[in-house]
């Protein structure tokens, strides 16, 4: 498997694991105010899984432009 391969199939579950975070942030801002005191560990998870996903896209964009 190719570098660009591999980097393309690593984005696809980051995609994943991003969606699920977001999910999860959303599934606990309906249950409010009960979990309320989870709310800054959700929001860590999702904002670092879009940081990821984010930095594995600009990689791949720089890959691509080689």
């Amino acid at each position: 498997m190719s570098d660009l391969e591999t980097l393309k199939a690593e984005i696809k579950k980051l995609s994943a694991k991003a969606t699920q975070a977001k999910m999860d942030l959303h599934d606990l801002s309906e249950e409010l105010p009960i979990n309320w005191t989870s709310i800054l560990s959700v929001a860590q998870k999702a904002h670092d899984a879009f940081a990821e996903l984010e930095r594995k896209r600009e990689d791949l964009k720089s890959l691509e432009k080689v």
